[in-house]
C-alpha cells in the first residue's frame, strides 16, 4: 500500500500496529506457559521453547512500536508540521540515533533498493552502491554483523571509508536480515547509541524488520512509499548501455565512476542523464 494519502496510510500503520501487539500478547503467554513447564520439569527444550517465543513476542512488540510511531508522525504531517515523514525516521530512534538504512540485495549481493532515515544515511548507502564496498556489502556477503569505529572505518574500506569520515559519521554497524537460507538485505546504523550492537532492543528492531514489516502477509514491504528502487539510476544504464554500445552492468559502472569522481549525488547525476542534459563519451565496443 503506497497511496500517498496519509489518512489511508495511519490507518494501516494502526491495523499493523495493533496486529502485532496481539501477536506479541498470545507469544509472550504461550512462553510464561513453557517458562512454568521449564521450572517444574527442568528439562532444556521447554527453557528454549520458552526463550524462542520471548523472542518471538520482543519482535511483535517492536514492530507493533515501529508502526505507531511513523502513524504518529504521520499525524504531525498532516497538521502541517515538518515534511512527511519516513518510515526508517522511526527505525533510527528506535536504535538510538538519526541515521540508519535498510538495504535490499539481490542473490549475487548486488543492491536493490534502499531506504534511508535522513540525508546523510542516504548519501552514505549511495557511496556504497558506487564503490562497491561498505558495511551493507561485507554483511550480506558475510552473514553476520558488522562494526567499525573511528579509524578502523577507513582502514576496513580504503574508498568508502574516508568517504563515510568526511559526513561527520564515526561509527557504523550493520547487520544482516535473514531468513530461511538466504540473506535478503541489511540494516545499517550510523553513530549509533553507546552498547546498542549487543541490546535486545536491536535485536528486536532487526527481528521486527525481518519477520513482520518486510515479509508479512499484511506488510507493506514498499515501507510506506519510502523504499527507492533505484528506477532512475537504472533507466539511465539503459541508455548509457544504448549509447555506448556496452552492457548494461558496464554502463552502470560507468554512471557510478562518473559521479563519484565529480561529487555529484548519484540520483542528480542519473537525472541529468535521463533528461539529456549530461552526454558520456562514447568509448565504442571492444
Amino acid at each position: 500500500m503506497t497511496t500517498g494519502d496519509g489518512s489511508a496510510e495511519q490507518a494501516a500503520a494502526w491495523r499493523r500496529a495493533a496486529r502485532a501487539r496481539e501477536r506479541a500478547r498470545i507469544a509472550e503467554e504461550a512462553a510464561e506457559r513453557y517458562d512454568r513447564k521449564a521450572a517444574e520439569s527442568g528439562r532444556d527444550v521447554h527453557r528454549q521453547i520458552a526463550a524462542m517465543l520471548h523472542s518471538t513476542a520482543g519482535c511483535h512488540r517492536s514492530s507493533a512500536r515501529l508502526q505507531e510511531a511513523f502513524a504518529h508522525n504521520l499525524t504531525g504531517w498532516e497538521q502541517g508540521r515538518g515534511i512527511r515523514p519516513r518510515f526508517m525516521t522511526g527505525v533510527a530512534e528506535a536504535c538510538g540515533t538519526r541515521s540508519a538504512a535498510l538495504t535490499l540485495v539481490d542473490a549475487d549481493q548486488s543492491q536493490l533498493a534502499v531506504a534511508a532515515s535522513d540525508e546523510p544515511a542516504r548519501v552514505a548507502q549511495d557511496l556504497e552502491f558506487m564503490l562497491g564496498e561498505g558495511p551493507t556489502r561485507d554483511a550480506t556477503t558475510g552473514r553476520r554483523l558488522v562494526f567499525a569505529s573511528c579509524d578502523a572505518i577507513e582502514q576496513r574500506w580504503p574508498c568508502y571509508g574516508p568517504a563515510l569520515s568526511a559526513l561527520g559519521i564515526h561509527e557504523v554497524a550493520a547487520v544482516p536480515l535473514d531468513t530461511t537460507g538466504r540473506c535478503f538485505g541489511a540494516l545499517v546504523v550510523f553513530d549509533p547509541c553507546p552498547g546498542l550492537v549487543d541490546s535486545p532492543a536491536f535485536t528486536d528492531v532487526v527481528g521486527a524488520l525481518t519477520r513482520t514489516v518486510l515479509l508479512d502477509p499484511d506488510a507493506d514491504p514498499e515501507l510506506y512509499g519510502g523504499i527507492d528502487h533505484r528506477d532512475l539510476v537504472q533507466q539511465a544504464a539503459g541508455m548509457v548501455s544504448v549509447h555506448i554500445g556496452r552492457c548494461v552492468d558496464d554502463a552502470l559502472a560507468l554512471i557510478k565512476a562518473r559521479a563519484f569522481s565529480q561529487g555529484v549525488p548519484l540520483e542528480t547525476f542519473a537525472r541529468g542523464i535521463v533528461a539529456g542534459e549530461l552526454k558520456l563519451i562514447s568509448e565504442g565496443p571492444s
